[in-house]
């Protein structure tokens, strides 16, 4: 029988591992393979996990090799790189991570270094400069194709903001939820669906904890629930501010306004720009430049460059550059960037390295990660919702409109009432089912979905009453 390649070694211990969903251990492994020393076999499984077709899961003793299953999720996010798990090593202990490119590697290296031995810097102008909007390119074509496959969603021929909406409360639990955490929050997942869903607060947390969390979920209802509101301007980046910081700031006058003083930031040596109006044009400068971008994944990652960069806002600077990125995925109906299960030391080692060394590829294999992350999410979400209804849609605003007139109104759910209410958007040819679609929603309507129609549950209840 001919030697084996290393090539045919590496499908064998493939094929072998596939034999079992639930992995196996290299102990297990060894025996397994007990013509293979076990260094080799060591140095071949991370060479597979290096490759992507083999998934390393679970830590120390408990951790195993197995074969990960695209069968659940699009080619496309198999293809990309899954959350990777480092040994422990003479500096760090064992932590999860994101892959990292040989250049992110270095980035990590250096900020990662005691700040004493990290060169203190300022605010650099020519950073932004260097960036010519649509001809300038933080994401190579390539990826951004890869990306744009990625995040397709249902309703991608329907009005902005559609899909979002569709999905919103499965958003506003895992980005509040996953944003607030990079920021050190201790809410686990469960407490923030109870907090937003029941409004009931954990036991033991910080009253600002809370109130992070809510502050979130009233930043993204304000972003989806219009998509007028969704547009990248200044005064959208101002207001994601105001929801963000609403009772979080030393100085209340510093809600919702670009600062107007020096700001610091801990554990880096970065001095960001002092004089107040600079930091003005700046802002508007930073945000027009955004607006001119043509592709959404470069435009939402432009704005997590250069928003927290600049820091236009006393604090609170990192969560308005998350919820603003998300902004072109909502006018595009594409999938949302949640920042789930994204390791917080990560984020920050990638923000570091943007602020001391102008660099943006941590970042980008941060971005990439999560956004891979966030669609294997809301695959299940997609594949539930089936085929849009392009009459609900096309309708969804006159139909809240009427539902509601007519609740508060008192009006029975009867056929003349709902005519007599038919707003004039609707075209004649669609008054008859638009009639029976308002029907269909005043015979399902209870104080449990009232939220719906933006009425108040005892609106409701009286209403049902009167019924």
């Amino acid at each position: 029988m001919p030697k084996l390649t290393p090539s045919d070694e590496l499908d064998r211990l493939v094929q072998w591992i596939a034999q079992h969903p639930q992995g196996l251990a290299v102990e297990a492994l060894t025996v397994a393979m007990g013509d293979m020393p076990r260094r080799t076999l060591q140095r071949r499984l991370a060479a597979l996990v290096q490759a992507r077709r083999l998934e390393l899961v679970g830590l120390g003793r408990a951790a195993r090799y197995v074969v990960p299953s695209a069968q659940s999720f699009p080619a496309a996010v198999s293809a990309l790189p899954q959350l990777s798990v480092q040994e422990p090593g003479a500096d760090y202990p064992t932590e999860a991570y994101v892959p990292t490119s040989p250049e992110g590697e270095a980035i990590k290296a250096y900020v990662r270094q005691p700040r004493h031995l990290r060169k203190p810097v300022g605010y650099q102008q020519a950073f932004l400069e260097a960036y010519q909007p649509n001809v300038t390119a933080y994401l190579p074509p390539e990826l951004r194709a890869q990306l744009h496959v990625l995040g397709q969603s249902p309703a991608a021929q329907t009005p902005a903001g559609t899909f979002a909406r569709d999905i919103l409360n499965r958003l506003l639990i895992d980005l509040s939820w996953a944003s607030s955490r990079l920021e050190g929050n201790t809410y686990s997942r469960l407490d923030t669906e109870r907090l937003i869903a029941q409004g009931q607060v954990a036991d033991g947390k910080d009253a600002l904890e809370t109130q992070m969390i809510l502050n979130h979920k009233e930043a993204i209802e304000y972003l989806v629930r219009d998509p007028e509101r969704a547009s990248l301007t200044p005064d959208t980046v101002i207001a994601l501010h105001a929801f963000l910081s609403n009772g979080l700031m030393a100085d209340p006058s510093a809600v919702g306004r670009i600062r107007q003083r020096a700001v610091g930031i801990g554990g880096s040596v970065y001095l960001p720009l002092a004089l107040p109006q600079g930091v003005q044009e700046l802002f508007g400068i930073v945000v027009e430049m955004a607006a001119e971008i043509e592709d959404p994944f470069e435009q939402a990652f432009f704005l997590m460059v250069h928003l927290p960069y600049l820091q236009p806002f006393e604090d609170v600077n990192k969560r308005v550059s998350r919820l603003t990125a998300n902004i072109p995925f909502i006018r595009h109906n594409l999938c949302p960037l949640s920042f789930i299960d994204v390791p917080q030391q990560a984020y920050v080692d990638a923000m570091l390295g943007v602020y001391e060394l102008n660099q943006v590829e941590l970042l980008r294999d941060v971005f990439v990660w999560a956004y891979a992350r966030s669609c294997q999410q809301y695959v299940a979400v997609q594949q539930n919702m089936g085929q849009p209804d392009v009459f609900r849609l096309r309708y969804r605003r006159a139909l809240g409109d009427v539902v509601a007139g007519m609740v508060r109104a008192m009006e029975p759910a009867a056929e003349a009432a709902v005519r007599a209410r038919i707003p004039s958007e609707v075209a004649e040819a669609d008054r008859a089912g638009f009639t029976a679609l308002v029907l269909v929603e005043l015979k399902a309507l209870h104080a449990g979905n009232a939220v719906r129609f933006g009425l108040r549950p005892l609106e409701v209840e009286g209403w049902l009453a009167r019924k």
